[in-house]
């Protein structure tokens, strides 16, 4: 997105994804009322409270999952209050978002269990991505062991 109203309960509850009038790079009106394309763009103008600059250095194919997947799960982390050191939080699903999730989350400080349909994937979460634990969520007698997390926040990455 790239623009909103910046005064609705939404913008002053810094969820402008949730403004009504919202502008999206593709397909939104602009408020001068034109039709915006920014997405098939070389270059575009926005608001300068939706923009990230990214330092010279990085690739920019290794910048570019941070602001769509990123978000998508660095988001919620915060908003929930799910990002202090202690905490406990499962991603399930260890596709695109559920890795960011991890990543971010141990970041954060936060203990996190991976839980999953594939056992496959054991190995990436916890010695890749360092996961605390792993989960494979067709299998009932793991997924007992979560009843007794009293302390188990959930951020579906499915």
């Amino acid at each position: 997105m790239v623009g909103s109203c910046r005064s609705c309960d939404s913008c002053a509850d810094h969820l402008e994804n949730y403004c009504p009038k919202m502008i999206l790079t593709y397909g939104s009106m602009n408020f001068d009322g034109t039709m915006m394309y920014r997405g098939y763009s070389d270059i575009m103008v926005a608001d300068e409270h939706f923009i990230v600059r990214i330092p010279d250095n990085p690739p920019l194919d290794g910048c570019a999952p941070l602001l769509c997947a990123g978000i998508t799960t660095y988001s919620p982390l915060r908003y929930f209050g799910l990002d202090k050191p202690g905490m406990h939080v499962g991603v399930v699903g260890l596709g695109g978002l559920g890795h960011v999730a991890v990543k971010f989350a141990k970041a954060l400080g936060v203990k996190v269990t991976v839980i999953s349909t594939s056992p496959k994937k054991k190995a990436k979460a916890l010695e890749r991505l360092h996961a605390d634990s792993f989960l494979v969520s067709t299998d009932a007698n793991e997924m007992q062991v979560t009843s007794c997390f009293h302390d188990f926040e959930w951020l579906p990455c499915l």
